[in-house]
């Protein structure tokens, strides 16, 4: 840490209370949103957890940044951003498959009515296999919009793309998913 930026906050406490119990309200409201999207990338709950809480403390350490920057938008497609570069990493450094096989996947409990997705145990099987079939960029816009409710707009946000793109990216990955769907 720099001596002036020690100073600063030295000075003024006040101010890092503030800071830190924004952050606070930050993990609260997208704790779960976190850990799902990480969940959904990586197959199990172990590595999800330990995504989850590599990503909340990036995020503390450039949290104060992050707020003077996005001009008041709001920071989830940043944290998004932030558990999508650390599950690339995690496959990238592990190139191995989750220890689960995929069949064994149980979804999250309830994280945002996930069974409002589909219906039936068995199809959510179906449908987590048959997105294993899609590329990396597709598979995750799909998780971001259908799992955790992202607008196209976040969604942009968190790839570091376009709202056009990202609107062609959902749609081309929606017909897809449905295609590798019909074709069971």
């Amino acid at each position: 840490m720099s001596a002036a930026k020690e100073e600063s906050e030295a000075a003024d406490p006040a101010s890092k209370a503030e800071l830190d119990r924004a952050f606070e309200e930050l993990y609260r409201a997208h704790l779960r949103d976190v850990y799902s999207y990480a969940y959904y990338r990586v197959g199990n709950h172990h590595d999800a957890e330990d995504l989850t809480e590599q990503a909340f403390l990036q995020a503390y350490r450039h949290f104060e940044r992050a707020r003077r920057e996005s001009n008041g938008r709001p920071l989830r497609p940043w944290l998004i951003r932030i558990a999508h570069n650390l599950a690339s990493n995690y496959h990238r450094d592990r190139s191995r498959r989750p220890e689960a096989a995929l069949e064994a996947v149980e979804p999250p409990a309830d994280p945002h009515r996930t069974e409002q997705i589909v219906e039936g145990r068995e199809e959510l099987r179906l449908v987590m296999q048959r997105l294993e079939r899609l590329s990396d960029d597709r598979r995750e816009a799909l998780i971001m919009r259908f799992a955790l409710g992202m607008s196209n707009r976040e969604i942009a946000r968190a790839l570091g793309r376009t709202d056009g793109a990202t609107k062609v990216l959902i749609h081309r990955a929606i017909k897809q998913l449905e295609e590798e769907m019909s074709g069971t």
